[in-house]
């Protein structure tokens, strides 16, 4: 009996993901069996995460096996069809074949996810790191850009899955960035697709793509609907006797209910933390935000520090130096309310730093800080905001980019 193969994923037309797939088996005659009822929220039922417990989609089910990541899933279903040159003719053209998948999945999805994602307002958008992801995608498309200069197909003279892959992420920047001026930017880029995306097989799969004209706005954060709650039926509550209610109007007034940290005790601040935030996140940092910034900060209701990490000399790569601000933020969440900051990590694998500025609350490192597990990994020292030098600083930091940096730019996170 031959094998079987159901993937479970959304089946629209713009489901590049799935599109994989399904280009695959128009040109092999490979039978896939998709789920046309399929919506995102079912990646959270206990059915499928029993499948899959990433959570993620597409996923793949041949009897027993089950496989996630849309390229894994392209990768296998075409070594499924016999002497097929889509999978490479030799070893070296497997190998290349390999090389651009992880390309474009490596290099330029998780870029354009850091666009695309808070663009469209399915994640908060802070305009640093949403200029420095659309500088690293960018730079990806000209490296590409400079790889397709004298090529029609990634690798040899035909088609592969290299193409397949490659084709169907680049539907995004194609639909929602890349408009005719950046096309000619990435002219290469923009013929080779063009070229593809009008193949027979991906026209027909892609039935409704579009190529931009202008590129997305940013967008209002969405937030999921909460679902409705059934109302409970209330039981009568027995009538208080007489001899009650007037003991109760005797009673002294409830107190006050306690607050939940003794910065809340601290006489009000004419610097708003969350209005700064939401300007933070949306304009360019220098000159608008720091001029709004300087313009309103209250240095008695809240100070400044310049925070950095004890150990820098035990950095290695990148992405471990820039999750372990990561998690040092996660260990921050009862703080949000009382403080922002930004932490870099600078400088390049095995030779980086990490390093910041805080704004927060009061004189003093409060509880919420300090009693992070993590706390003493980092160094905290109160900055005098009136001398230039540190001002400037300051707006380096904050912005990601800037002279007084000490290293290059690698990674950033802002805790707001």
């Amino acid at each position: 009996m031959p094998a079987t193969f159901k993937i479970h994923a959304p089946a629209h037309a713009g489901n590049y993901r799935l599109n994989k797939s399904l280009i695959l088996s128009r040109l092999s005659g490979l039978k896939l069996e998709t789920t046309p009822d399929f919506v995102i929220e079912d990646t959270k039922s206990d059915e499928y995460l029993k499948l899959f417990p990433t959570g993620t989609y597409p996923g793949l089910v041949s009897g027993d096996y089950k496989l996630f990541d849309s390229s894994a899933i392209l990768s296998y279903l075409a070594s499924k069809i016999p002497e097929s040159p889509l999978v490479g003719q030799t070893a070296e053209e497997s190998a290349l074949i390999l090389q651009f998948m992880f390309f474009a999945e490596a290099d330029i999805m998780p870029q354009l996810a850091a666009v695309l994602y808070p663009t469209l307002g399915y994640s908060p958008y802070i305009k640093p790191a949403v200029l420095q992801a659309e500088g690293r995608l960018k730079k990806s498309l000209l490296a590409l850009n400079t790889i397709l200069l004298d090529r029609t197909y990634l690798v040899g003279e035909r088609l592969t899955i290299a193409d397949i892959n490659m084709v169907c992420d680049l539907v995004p920047v194609m639909q929602y960035l890349a408009d005719a001026k950046y096309r000619k930017e990435i002219r290469n880029v923009a013929r080779y697709f063009k070229t593809m995306i009008n193949k027979k097989v991906f026209k027909e799969v892609f039935s409704e793509f579009t190529l931009c004209v202008e590129p997305v706005k940013q967008q209002q954060l969405k937030k999921a609907e909460p679902k409705p709650v059934k109302p409970k039926a209330e039981k009568p509550k027995p009538q208080p006797k007489k001899k009650e209610v007037e003991e109760a109007a005797d009673d002294e007034p409830a107190p006050e209910p306690k607050p939940k940290s003794a910065l809340d005790l601290l006489p009000k601040s004419s610097f708003n933390l969350e209005d700064w935030k939401r300007f933070y996140s949306n304009n360019d940092t220098i000159p608008t935000a720091m001029d709004y910034f300087w313009q309103h900060f209250d240095p008695v209701g809240y100070s400044i520090w310049k925070v950095e990490f004890k150990y820098n000399e035990e950095n290695t790569l990148i992405f471990m130096s820039n999750n372990l601000v990561g998690g040092f933020f996660n260990r921050l969440e009862r703080a949000r309310k009382y403080a922002f900051g930004v932490m870099l990590t600078m400088g390049v694998d095995n030779d980086n730093i990490i390093g910041g500025y805080f704004v927060i609350r009061g004189q003093e490192i409060p509880f919420e800080i300090y009693d992070a597990p993590d706390f003493e990994s980092f160094s905290f020292v109160k900055v005098d905001h009136t001398i230039p030098a540190v001002r400037e600083e300051i707006g380096d930091y904050f912005a990601w980019e800037g002279k007084s940096l000490p290293k290059p730019f690698a990674d950033g996170k802002a805790f707001k």
